[in-house]
């Protein structure tokens, strides 16, 4: 027989019979979320509410806004650490009317979360000893539905891959193994990946999930883990959003990463976005190659993540194979390394140093601290030695190009 001091101590058919039982015995209304404030079970029948409670059964998951108010007031923070539950002060400016909040675990590891609205205020310590009953009848619940996730996450991360190597080639067979996966894919998609310092442990790994589960500014499809990289298959949640505010939206994500967990990536790379899914990989590898030329031009590109826009860059790898296959040597470049040799100068830096900044010579006086007279000096040599005339702008452009492929290259 249950014991009658805790009317939780049965079998439940399901949550939702379970948080029934929980608003019937304390009297107000209950949420059950995952561990990512995705709405699981709620009580029906409820006369008492309050704007987030709303929001959330609307939108089967907690609003962004709300999640980050509770982190900047650091109730989050106070309801992962605590075993008891915490009573959660109204938030007006949200909608957030009195709570209690309990997080639901096994061992370390939260599984969800129970929320009771108590606006009445009557919920005491007695009442503070269900909720902690009601927790450890929900964790079985949620262990089951957790297994079940795990499940179909394995499914969806060898499809990912299947798309990121090209395995799968043509949209139709891609789009009937989604279905047959039962994974709504959007009408278009980018593929973004981000690399972390240092190889990604599980405990991080549960703590980007939460991340991008909790952000309502991407929608993220499927994600997959490679050593220290993230790759996400993704959409945008607004239509239309612009390239630059989808880069926001990114740089969004990874400020989220820092400030809640004290860790975020070093790089970020998006590739183009496509509609035929056959071309997932072709915007992997254009989101690699974003990485590639931001690990090698980390100041020229700080603020450039998306393929797109990556302007030449793009196509610096292209002229380093082909100068490979066909090595042509920039005779100008080879005159001024060979000078700045035997003589232990700096008219390649100066070039180089010129050209990046517009021929701007006051910015690039500055910045090589050098009087004016000195650099049109310098510039002078650099026009003998190199034979290089600094009026005309398709060799100096050509000189340019040489210049970042040779950096790109590692010589």
């Amino acid at each position: 027989m249950p014991d009658e001091k805790n009317p939780f101590d049965r079998s439940f058919d399901s949550l939702e019979a379970l948080v029934d039982t929980i608003s019937d015995v304390l009297q107000c209304p209950i949420t059950i979320e995952d561990s990512n404030h995705r709405l699981i079970a709620y009580s029906s029948h409820d006369p008492h509410t309050d704007q987030v409670r709303v929001a959330t059964i609307v939108g089967r998951r907690v609003p962004e806004k709300v999640i980050s108010t509770l982190w900047r007031d650091g109730v989050i923070q106070k309801i992962m650490e605590s075993d008891e539950p915490v009573r959660v002060s109204p938030i007006n400016d949200i909608g957030l009317g009195h709570r209690l909040a309990v997080a639901i675990r096994k061992n370390n590891d939260i599984l969800g979360y129970i929320w009771l609205l108590d606006e009445q205020k009557q919920l005491d310590d007695d009442a503070i000893q269900q909720v902690k009953k009601a927790a450890q009848a929900a964790k079985t619940k949620l262990l089951q539905l957790q297994l079940k996730k795990r499940k179909e996450e394995k499914g969806y991360q060898d499809f990912f891959w299947q798309l990121l190597t090209g395995h799968l080639q043509t949209d139709t067979v891609i789009k009937e193994k989604a279905d047959k996966l039962g994974m709504n894919l959007p009408s278009s998609f980018h593929v973004i990946v981000l690399q972390f310092e240092s190889e990604i442990s599980e405990g991080m790994q549960q703590q980007i999930e939460y991340i991008l589960t909790t952000t309502q500014r991407l929608r993220i499809v499927c994600h997959t883990i490679d050593h220290n990289q993230l790759i996400l298959l993704s959409t945008t949640q607004v239509k239309q959003l612009k390239n630059e505010d989808y880069s926001i939206a990114l740089q969004h994500i990874i400020e989220q990463m820092r400030q809640r967990f004290g860790f975020s990536p070093v790089y970020g790379g998006i590739g183009s976005l496509y509609e035929n899914y056959a071309r997932v990989e072709r915007s992997y590898q254009e989101a690699l190659a974003v990485l590639q030329i931001k690990q090698c031009f980390p100041e020229e590109t700080r603020s450039i993540h998306y393929y797109p826009e990556m302007g030449y860059y793009r196509f610096l790898q292209m002229i380093l194979d082909e100068a490979r296959i066909n090595p042509i040597e920039n005779q100008c470049l080879k005159k001024l390394k060979q000078y700045d040799r035997e003589h232990n100068s700096e008219l390649l830096h100066t070039l180089e140093v010129y050209l990046s900044h517009d021929s701007n010579l006051k910015a690039v006086s500055e910045i090589l601290h050098i009087h004016a007279n000195t650099l049109s000096y310098r510039l002078k040599r650099i026009s003998e030695i190199g034979s290089i005339d600094l009026t005309n702008m398709d060799q100096k452009v050509t000189v340019y190009l040489d210049l970042k492929t040779e950096k790109l290259s590692g010589l």
